[in-house]
């Protein structure tokens, strides 16, 4: 019976994954990457940068008990993203300066896409060796899936950077008809444009990882 409704079903789950591919495990990723950001953005345009430093530091640890509680283990790259969101957010509130909350992303993601390229030298792929058992690709495919994913941080990284250049804490900007300081430009560029792109690249480059899909593994999963 059980194998029946699986057959029943497979239809419907192969056109949910291919109008939305990400499981629940990466769907809590990208919660806990961006809901910290979300309410410190609500909480910075209210009550300022302390108070939004601080609810990112406590929605982050939040975002960490959850993976814990759901997936009894917590999955490698969020608890290091959000384990440097933590420090960096104490040396905003140490220093009262909120660069360090800001530049935290263009150093991770530097530093990230400088680890996934030097794996990929030393033959050591990093996105498979946390991935395979989810996702089951030729090794073609997983150093594809490498090298662009190194690249997008590399770019994220930049863009970041000019971003928190360009609009600083102590000016007031209008954006969108609404008055906004320069760590509330930073926040709504990383939630409205960089959430949106983050999420599209994902879904395009899975679609075209699937010509490197292992077919055998594929039907038992």
């Amino acid at each position: 019976m059980t194998q029946d409704a699986n057959i029943r079903n497979a239809p419907l789950m192969s056109a949910r994954r291919s109008f939305y591919p990400f499981n629940a495990e990466q769907t809590i990723n990208i919660l806990s990457e961006f809901g910290p950001l979300v309410t410190m953005f609500i909480v910075n345009a209210f009550w300022g940068i302390n108070d939004g430093t601080w609810a990112l530091i406590v929605t982050t640890i939040i975002a960490i008990a959850v993976m814990f509680y759901v997936f009894h283990r917590p999955p490698v790259f969020p608890l290091i993203a959000s384990s440097v969101t933590i420090i960096f957010g104490a040396l905003t509130l140490i220093t009262n300066d909120p660069m360090w909350v800001q530049i935290k992303v263009t150093i991770f993601n530097t530093l990230f896409g400088v680890f996934l390229i030097s794996g990929l030298w030393l033959k050591k792929n990093f996105f498979k060796h946390v991935f395979e058992k989810t996702f089951h690709y030729t090794d073609e495919g997983w150093n594809k899936f490498t090298w662009s994913f190194a690249l997008f941080f590399f770019l994220t990284a930049v863009a970041n950077e000019y971003v928190r250049r360009t609009f600083q804490d102590e000016q007031l900007y209008y954006i969108f008809g609404q008055e906004m300081n320069g760590v509330n430009v930073w926040i709504l560029f990383k939630i409205a444009i960089v959430l949106p792109i983050s999420g599209l690249y994902a879904w395009v480059l899975s679609r075209l990882m699937q010509k490197h899909r292992i077919p055998d593994r594929a039907n038992e999963s």
